[in-house]
This record gives structure tokens, C-alpha cells and sequence, in this order.
């Protein structure tokens, strides 16, 4: 018992940052697809106008674009330290820009996704991940 409260206690820590990762990225794509439903883009649109946003429906597209797109591959642990980037540019917007500073807006949480993007981008993705297995770099400050 006293080695699973060990700092240095190796046990789940891979397996733990890609359940996160997976369960971070699926929300993120699963936001983007939105992207697909012309409808609900219009009421984006809508809504951006509203905020005084310029191009609307552009900024829009490329918000949605950011969510699917960096939560693929966040998803799947490819060019993870890449990927958080957009996702953490737009989560900014949505909580500063669109939620005036709030840090969860209705039942969304942005800014939670900006410090776990954070904490990806730092780390990076873990050995379970497409970035270990193409690239096979491995981090020299993760337990073995």
C-alpha cells in the first residue's frame, strides 16, 4: 500500500495520461463535428455577431475546425504537442472572448480544457500514443 502512494510509483502513470487523452480528445472532436450541421453553425454565426465577433461565420468554421481537427488527434496521441495549441487558442476565446472571462460557461468548462492542453503540451501525449510509435521518442522526465 505504501508503494501505491509512492511519488515515484509507476503504476497506471502511461495508461492514465492516454485514458485522459482519449477521453479529452473525444469531447474536443466530439464539440467539432458540430461543424457538419449547417444549422447549428448558423446559430454560431449568429451568436458571434451578436458578441460583435468579425466574420462570424468564418471565425465560427474555424473554431469547430480547431475542436475536431485538435481533438482527433489529440485523440489519438499524433503531434499532441501541436494539437493542444489551437485547441487552447480557442478554448481562451470561448471562456475571455465569448463567456467574458468566465472559466465555465453554462455547462461547458473551457477553461479546464486550457489547463489540461497545458498539461499535455508540457508532457506530451505518453507511451501510449501514435507519437511514440511513429516517432519513438520518448520523454526523459516520465517513469519508466
Amino acid at each position: 500500500m505504501k508503494q501505491f502512494f509512492s511519488p515515484s510509483n509507476t503504476i497506471w502513470y502511461h495508461q492514465g495520461i492516454a485514458l485522459v487523452r482519449v477521453i479529452v480528445g473525444f469531447f474536443m472532436a466530439y464539440h467539432g463535428w458540430e461543424i457538419f450541421n449547417e444549422k447549428q453553425m448558423s446559430d454560431y454565426a449568429k451568436w458571434l455577431s451578436e458578441l460583435h465577433f468579425p466574420q462570424p461565420l468564418i471565425m465560427a468554421y474555424l473554431g469547430k475546425g480547431a475542436e475536431l481537427i485538435s481533438g482527433i488527434l489529440i485523440m489519438v496521441g499524433l503531434f499532441t504537442r501541436l494539437a493542444v495549441i489551437p485547441m487552447i487558442a480557442t478554448m481562451l476565446v470561448i471562456a475571455f472572448g465569448m463567456g467574458k472571462g468566465k472559466v465555465h460557461y453554462e455547462d461547458q468548462h473551457p477553461f479546464m480544457f486550457v489547463l489540461i492542453g497545458a498539461l499535455f503540451f508540457f508532457i506530451g501525449p505518453g507511451r501510449w500514443s501514435l507519437d511514440q510509435a511513429l516517432f519513438g521518442k520518448n520523454d526523459i522526465h516520465s517513469p519508466k
